[in-house]
């Protein structure tokens, strides 16, 4: 079995001979400049880490972490997508107890590459925490960095017939009165995800208290309501 240092090892050795130094600085430009990046495509990346990711099979929390961390340390940003496939790929092995670890991710080289990617994996560690998990989030949805508040609206992305919507709705209430771009935009986009599930929910809500919210977080929210209403469902899972 692989070690955390032999995977980011072996990591570093598939990923290098791809960098291609004129598509990295098309890659930072699209990212604002705010990260270096090797230049790998993303076809060359899954190729050359899925392999890799596969055959790692962290046992314990520990070995996922450990490989994580030393991957976030680097510079270019490619290595933070080894990491968020580990977690992707090795959730399981988390628990709430690593939840404050999972949330100090989100606040370090942040932007909305790696926290939306990071948001499907504290999902799903939620999921397997239960209640723990779900005040784990409320205490997230109050955090003094809007990417740990954005996290905590989006976290339940994708659970249609098992999200908690009493805590979809307050977050949203909560977090309605702020003027950060990326949170108005969650709002939304968490409103909108689960009105693939009940969208005749998410239009009363907007009907109610709509005022409260941007016209961003409204124009997301309500997207896909006029298609669902032509087709007359509600999806079910």
């Amino acid at each position: 079995m692989q070690s955390a240092a032999q995977f980011v090892r072996e990591a570093v050795k598939a990923l290098k001979p791809l960098a291609d130094a004129q598509k990295a600085v098309g890659m930072a430009a699209y990212m604002r400049g705010q990260f270096v990046y090797l230049g790998v495509s993303t076809p060359d990346h899954r190729a050359a880490i899925g392999p890799l990711i596969r055959e790692f099979k962290p046992e314990s929390a520990v070995e996922l972490c450990a490989a994580v961390d030393a991957l976030w340390k680097k510079r270019e940003r490619e290595y933070q997508y080894v990491a968020l496939g580990l977690l992707g790929r090795y959730n399981a092995v988390l628990s709430a107890a690593d939840m404050p670890w999972l949330l100090g991710l989100v606040q370090q080289k942040s932007w909305w590459d790696t926290v939306d990617s990071l948001a499907k994996t504290v999902g799903a560690v939620v999921r397997q925490s239960g209640a723990k998990g779900k005040q784990q989030m409320d205490r997230a949805a109050r955090h003094k960095d809007f990417w740990v508040r954005r996290i905590a609206m989006l976290h339940q992305l994708g659970w249609r017939g098992e999200t908690d919507t009493a805590r979809l709705f307050d977050y949203a209430r909560l977090l309605a009165p702020e003027k950060e771009f990326f949170i108005r935009k969650a709002i939304g986009w968490g409103l909108r995800d689960y009105a693939w599930h009940d969208w005749r929910a998410i239009e009363a809500f907007l009907q109610a208290e709509g005022k409260q919210f941007s016209g961003l977080t409204r124009r997301e929210a309500a997207k896909n309501i006029p298609a669902l209403k032509v087709r007359g469902i509600k999806i079910v899972d």
